[in-house]
């Protein structure tokens, strides 16, 4: 794989193909081990037919032309007589062979007023709507540790350096926490580095997060951009894993044991 940007790369052939990506340095972070442990431990292939609300979200708002593609919203069976249990049966029997993701109706229902939802907030809609590309795939060298990087932007924008990210929540007061919890602030800053490695400019690193829990009726929207002492220490955090996996990976050691240590609370008993 050169570096590059590709429009044509399906998600399986990305998350199966050459470079680090955010994911992969994430599980670095844990422990090198577990980056080696992902590439080898078997796949419950059957719960990955369960739907994945935040995969269907995504399609629906940035790809949408894909949703009746991939995804199967079921009618609304009467499951509290034999009959709707059997039309509910049959209907599900006649999915198997599709190879696509079925949601019943209530999940129909909610994914699509999460979707109104987004459309409403201007900012969101403006982004979504505006022309550029989803889910394109941008690769780069590395110049300190020569080390093959990728990233796959939701969405980058043409004509101007914007990528958005879509993020579903499950409560919108816990995002900040989120983005310590699952390091959004290294997603940022290694998307916009590699970004800058491939168009020479920095770009407005832009996420939009729905959250799938009711505020006062509806599903509330916002709109956020990092602030740049975030930003900065999520650019620490993704040199700092970078530097490990080129060490484990030229070194081809990858450690395994951690140490692990008992709760504050119970500490706290050993001094009573």
């Amino acid at each position: 794989m050169e570096p590059g940007l590709y429009l044509d790369i399906s998600n399986e052939d990305y998350h199966a193909g050459a470079g680090v990506s955010k994911s992969q340095l994430d599980d670095i972070l844990i422990n090198p081990a577990i980056f080696k442990w992902r590439q080898s431990a078997p796949v419950d292939t059957e719960k990955l037919k369960a739907l994945d609300m935040g995969t269907a979200l995504h399609c629906l708002l940035l790809e949408p032309d894909e949703f009746d593609k991939r995804f199967i919203v079921a009618p609304d069976f009467n499951r509290r007589t034999t009959a709707g249990k059997e039309e509910e049966k049959q209907f599900l029997r006649g999915c198997e062979r599709s190879g696509m993701t079925v949601m019943d109706a209530e999940q129909g229902r909610k994914l699509k007023l999460m979707r109104e939802s987004a459309l409403a907030h201007p900012a969101a809609r403006w982004l979504l709507e505006a022309d550029g590309h989803c889910e394109a795939s941008i690769y780069w060298s590395d110049e300190e540790t020569g080390e093959l990087c990728r990233f796959r932007p939701d969405k980058f924008l043409n004509g101007q350096p914007v990528v958005v990210d879509v993020k579903k929540v499950a409560d919108m007061d816990r995002f900040p926490r989120h983005v310590e919890e699952f390091r959004y602030h290294m997603q940022d800053a290694m998307y916009r580095e590699g970004f800058y490695r491939h168009f020479s400019e920095y770009p407005m690193f832009i996420f939009i997060a729905v959250s799938e829990t009711i505020d006062c009726g509806r599903y509330p929207t916002r709109v956020f951009q990092l602030a740049e002492e975030d930003t900065a220490a999520g650019f620490e955090l993704f040199r700092r894993s970078l530097d490990t996996y080129h060490e484990c990976r030229t070194t081809n050691s990858w450690g395994g044991i951690e140490e692990i240590t008992r709760p504050a609370w119970a500490k706290k008993k050993d001094n009573v």
